[in-house]
């Protein structure tokens, strides 16, 4: 199962995407100290569970899985980050990066479909 180097790179550019724009909509969508809170919490909580939760073996991470779910529970836990990092640009005001990000992602998926049947396997 291999995933291209620029898929990869791809890939990682995404998530670090996502936490911005999880950061993004949590200072746009309220005021006062709460934007501040949520601003910092939304990522922190994406990131601490995108690598908590993993399918061991993973070839496309470690492999190191410190809190093992099945592939499906993965493959669910990455669309709501990714694409919730992008509806999070959306919220904040930044529809076209929204639709940039939400067409990245959906071609970064499409290059690793043997990911994906591997994951659904697990």
């Amino acid at each position: 199962m291999g995933n291209a180097w620029w898929n990869l790179t791809l890939r990682f550019l995404l998530e670090l995407a996502a936490l911005l724009g999880l950061g993004m909509a949590g200072w746009s969508l309220f005021g006062g100290w709460w934007r501040w809170i949520l601003a910092l919490a939304l990522p922190l909580i994406a990131a601490i569970l995108w690598g908590v939760f993993a399918v061991p073996g993973d070839p496309s991470r470690s492999g190191r899985a410190p809190m093992p779910v099945p592939g499906a529970v993965r493959l669910v836990l990455e669309f709501i980050i990714l694409f919730g990092g992008a509806a999070g640009f959306y919220v904040a005001g930044h529809a076209a990066t929204a639709i940039v990000m939400a067409v990245l992602i959906a071609i970064s998926y499409a290059f690793s479909l043997d990911r994906l049947a591997w994951l659904l396997r697990q």
